[in-house]
């Protein structure tokens, strides 16, 4: 795997994992003013989020591809 092959999985999988991980700890408005959406969320808490998503995903990554180094799964049918 090229770096450019492996930066665009690592994309791919950053982004995939942010919506996995973005309903974690949502908490709606008590009492939300008028014009605001009553299910956004009270904190939303955005950096830590994409701190951890990306800490998940640089493992999800590495597993990637160490599967691929280690030709651990392979579509050569021989």
């Amino acid at each position: 795997m090229g770096w450019v092959t492996g930066l665009a999985i690592y994309f791919v999988i950053w982004w995939i994992t942010l919506f996995m991980i973005l309903p974690f700890g949502v908490k709606a408005q008590s009492l939300p003013k008028e014009g605001h959406e009553p299910g956004a969320p009270e904190k939303p808490r955005i950096l830590p989020k994409m701190a951890v998503n990306s800490v998940v995903a640089l493992i999800l990554w590495l597993i990637v591809y160490l599967v691929d180094r280690f030709d651990l799964i392979t579509l050569d049918p021989g």
